[in-house]
C-alpha cells in the first residue's frame, strides 16, 4: 500500500491546500473548521508520510503529481506527460 492510499480524504485535501500556499486559518475556512483540526489532520498527514513540516508535504505533493496526486502517484498512467 503507497503511503498516499493510508490518507483520509480530508488529509489528501489539507495536504493539498497546503500545497497550494493556504495557511491554517485559510484551510479552515475553506474546510468549515478549525485551525486546530487542520493541525491535527497536519500531523496525521505527516507520520502517515514520513515528512517533517508543510514545506516537506509541499515538495511530496509537487513531486508526485501536483493537483493530480494522489490519483497520479496510484495510477501513473494518468498524468499528462
Amino acid at each position: 500500500m503507497l503511503p498516499c492510499e493510508r490518507l483520509t480524504a480530508k488529509e489528501i485535501q489539507v495536504a493539498t491546500l497546503v500545497w497550494e500556499g493556504l495557511t491554517n486559518r485559510e484551510i479552515g475556512k475553506i474546510m468549515g473548521t478549525s485551525e486546530q483540526v487542520i493541525k491535527n489532520h497536519l500531523r496525521s498527514t505527516f507520520d502517515k508520510l514520513g515528512v517533517w513540516s508543510r514545506l516537506e508535504l509541499a515538495i511530496y505533493v509537487a513531486s508526485h503529481g501536483g493537483k493530480q496526486w494522489p490519483r497520479a502517484e496510484t495510477h501513473p498512467e494518468s498524468v499528462a506527460s
